[in-house]
């Protein structure tokens, strides 16, 4: 399942070099992601602290756990987004047999 996933980055009562420690993790655990199959790809937002990426998880259980608890700054992210997506060659499938 494929999910675009819109993040910012709230460091809420960190110092900036705890921030920035902590951003390090989170970088190695998503290149480790990216590595492994879970993240497509992912992309920092020219600035601003946000990310955007696109996850490939087995269930929506799997991604709420992942988002929950498995991310080094998993309680300092808000997902302002979270987009089930499909991908397009179905959905152009489904429009020529006209969804039958």
């Amino acid at each position: 399942m494929l999910y675009m996933l819109n993040v910012r980055v709230e460091p809420k009562d960190m110092s900036f070099d705890d921030m920035w420690d902590l951003w390090e993790k989170e970088t190695e655990a998503a290149i480790g992601a990216k590595a492994v199959g879970k993240l497509v790809d992912l992309w920092k937002v020219v600035g601003q602290r946000r990310i955007i990426a696109i996850a490939d998880v087995e269930s929506h259980e799997e991604l709420d756990q992942i988002l929950m608890a498995a991310l080094p700054m998993a309680h300092n992210l808000e997902f302002l987004e979270v987009i089930p997506l499909r991908a397009y060659e179905g959905f152009a499938a489904d429009v020529r047999s006209r969804w039958k």
